[in-house]
């Protein structure tokens, strides 16, 4: 019971499937949405997958050596959690959401669109549309709401979702995208609550910088351009993705290495990026301890930083300006010398650290005499995922209810 209210608890799970990760949180949805806990299963499909308690709850999290997969781990498990019989619905993170542009239940219609996915994200769909399925058929009573990485961005101008390849291909839904909406619109979230006016009528860019990275021009609150295009694998480099690369690139290896399709995409998607050019590591924290010793860590940070720098002056010019810098995601909140790097020379744009704060990972890391405020700013997508589920529970009539049928599913 809600003591305040008398009124029963609704709890709702979010699942962020990442392309080596599974974040689990669990929230108390009312009166707003408010976490209860939070997980992480890192290195999925790995026998050295393992979960760890961010926000711990009363229990244990679940073995994964006793399933076979850390997803059926976490299924076996969750009739276990002291909060499973007030389960409401479960939120996912669905990457490549095409021209879906808001939260939607799960429903026949949608998988069947999700399914068109599977070519353009082999990454994250396959395995996030296994686990839909798999949630559907053990617990079919519960409501399942997807979250789209793709909705941000439905405001790109035309200018910005057109490839320059023969129309004709655009209505079969090749154009430019975009992903990381779900953190771009927590940042947002966090600057408007901070009273920050370049959230709603300014020139921000914004830079997701993990395993996976991109940046987004954002103006007056709605995204003027990114960086991933029609997959997750184009822009900036990454730890295991190449980033943009010529299309002659491609087609040489595809015609003079005799690689296959497939084999090609496993090359841009797992053994390019930081790991490509280091071929140490595709984790930034490992690059950085073999700096000093190996030359290839330094020249795949230095190709990173040099890359990222470049993408926020050209954001800078496609904005007109800019009035505001935000860092997130793993290397974003926590590598100060990697947003160093990057930054510097960037002060003919008005953007100067504060050292001693960049050094401390703290929230606005820009001097006192910096024309654009820069921030470090941790972003929650689940947080975000939980408030969606929330709204769209309100749209359902007879919630909450745990005898709603499943949707049929198919993963092939």
């Amino acid at each position: 019971m809600n003591p305040a209210s008398g009124a029963i608890a609704r709890h709702a799970l979010v699942l962020n499937r990442g392309s080596s990760s599974l974040r689990i949180a669990m929230f108390l949805l009312d009166p707003v949405p408010t976490r209860v806990w939070t997980g992480s299963i890192e290195r999925l499909g790995t026998p050295r997958a393992t979960a760890v308690w961010i926000l711990p709850p009363a229990g244990p999290l679940p073995d994964l050596g006793l399933a076979p997969s850390a997803s059926d781990a976490l299924l076996d498990w969750l009739p276990q959690c002291p909060e499973f019989q007030t389960i409401t619905a479960i939120g996912h993170r669905i990457v490549h959401g095409m021209d879906h542009s808001l939260p939607e239940q799960i429903s026949a219609e949608l998988l069947a669109d999700l399914q068109a996915t599977l070519p353009l994200d082999p990454e994250h769909a396959p395995s996030g549309l296994d686990l839909l399925g798999s949630i559907q058929s053990r617990f079919p009573e519960l409501v399942q709401c997807a979250c789209f990485d793709t909705a941000f961005h439905q405001t790109l101008p035309r200018v910005a979702r057109i490839l320059a390849i023969p129309r004709r291909f655009e209505s079969q839904g090749v154009r430019r995208y975009g992903f990381h909406g779900l953190s771009y619109h927590s940042i947002l979230d966090a600057l408007r609550q901070q009273g920050d006016p370049a959230a709603t009528s300014g020139r921000l860019i914004l830079a997701h910088l993990g395993s996976g990275c991109s940046m987004a021009a954002v103006r007056d609150g709605q995204s003027a351009d990114t960086t991933m295009g029609f997959t997750p694998a184009g822009g900036l480099p990454m730890g295991s993705r190449s980033g943009d690369l010529d299309p002659g690139v491609t087609t040489y290896l595809l015609q003079q290495t005799g690689m296959t399709a497939a084999e090609l995409g496993r090359l841009v998607n797992h053994d390019s990026g930081l790991l490509g050019i280091s071929e140490i590591s595709s984790d930034m924290r490992d690059l950085l301890a073999h700096e000093s010793a190996d030359p290839r860590a330094g020249e795949a940070i230095a190709v990173f930083c040099y890359a990222a720098k470049k993408q926020i002056g050209a954001y800078a010019a496609a904005l007109g300006g800019v009035d505001g810098l935000v860092f997130t995601g793993g290397i974003g909140e926590h590598c100060a010398s990697i947003r160093s790097r990057i930054c510097d020379g960037l002060q003919f744009l008005g953007i100067d650290l504060d050292p001693t704060r960049n050094d401390s990972n703290a929230e606005i890391i820009s001097s006192d005499t910096s024309r654009v405020t820069v921030r470090v700013l941790r972003t929650d997508e689940e947080l975000v995922i939980a408030q969606a589920v929330r709204t769209l529970l309100a749209t359902i009539p007879g919630i909450p209810s745990r005898t709603r049928p499943a949707a049929t599913f198919h993963s092939e």
